[in-house]
């Protein structure tokens, strides 16, 4: 059936295209989806070729991690500021975003992205219709949703940063990694992350640990869009507007309408 023939592509967009970007892919639907592909890709044109190559012509969420759309020169986005302050707690906000930091060239590599999935027949919007058969892509971002998929009470601190000490980054990517596994028995359940989630983070340093970590995070921008299209807007919402730039994810219980 076609539901369950849904693509779900989550792409950890680098900022600059001289890094490597994570790319995921599930397939199913509402009812549940499996990893079927990750790797790294590196140019604008790998990046579209490699959706263009999995979606095909049928439906396909492309979950991106990073800003798709930056009309402000300086300063963040309204998005940012709403999600800041909804996730104060978390520690969840989202860095500030705009063309003086972002732009490389004069161009901002989202926007380029969405050009060129624009020419792919993929429509750019700010919400996901739960059921809806679309090809869109959507901007996201993981530490949030992480807190409201599961159900933390701060974001997990696994990423490099100063004074962030290597035993606990570890054990905070063993916690990582478990959720990840625990989103077998979820709503929807993902299947088929074992074997990138089974990864010994010990034995990774550098590159290797950076290249890994890119493509679990795209792994969790692939699961977020899974989880918009299987509940919309009764658990996801997008924070600032489309026309000012704005982050959409899956909110806690407590954000729920």
């Amino acid at each position: 059936m076609l539901e369950n023939n849904i693509l779900f592509i989550g792409i950890d967009l680098a900022w600059s295209p001289r890094n490597l970007t994570g790319a995921a892919v599930l397939r199913g639907g509402a009812n549940g989806a499996e990893l079927i592909d990750h790797c790294l890709l590196g140019t604008d044109a790998a990046i579209a070729e490699y959706i263009a190559r999995h979606a095909g012509a049928g439906p396909a969420i492309v979950a991106v991690d990073a800003p798709l759309w930056v009309p402000n020169e300086t300063g963040r986005r309204p998005g940012e500021a709403e999600l800041g302050q909804a996730f104060a707690r978390y520690q969840a906000g989202a860095h500030p975003a705009n063309r003086s930091r972002l732009a490389f060239d004069g161009i901002v590599r989202g926007e380029a992205l969405v050009a060129g999935l624009a020419e792919l027949g993929f429509v750019h919007a700010a919400e996901v219709v739960a059921g809806a058969p679309v090809r869109q892509v959507i901007e996201v971002f993981p530490h949030p949703a992480m807190v409201a998929l599961f159900s933390l009470d701060r974001t997990l601190k696994y990423k490099a940063r100063p004074r962030r000490g290597a035993d606990l980054r570890l054990s905070e990517w063993r916690r990582y990694q478990n959720y990840l596994d625990a989103l077998a028995a979820a709503d929807p359940p993902l299947h088929g992350q074992a074997a990138l989630t089974a990864q010994d983070v010990a034995a990774l340093r550098g590159r290797r640990l950076k290249d890994y970590e890119d493509q679990v995070d795209a792994l969790m921008c692939a699961y977020i869009a899974l989880y918009a299209f299987r509940w919309g807007a009764a658990r996801c919402r997008s924070f600032g507007t489309f026309e000012d730039g704005y982050i959409f994810t899956p909110v806690p219980e407590g954000m729920w309408p």
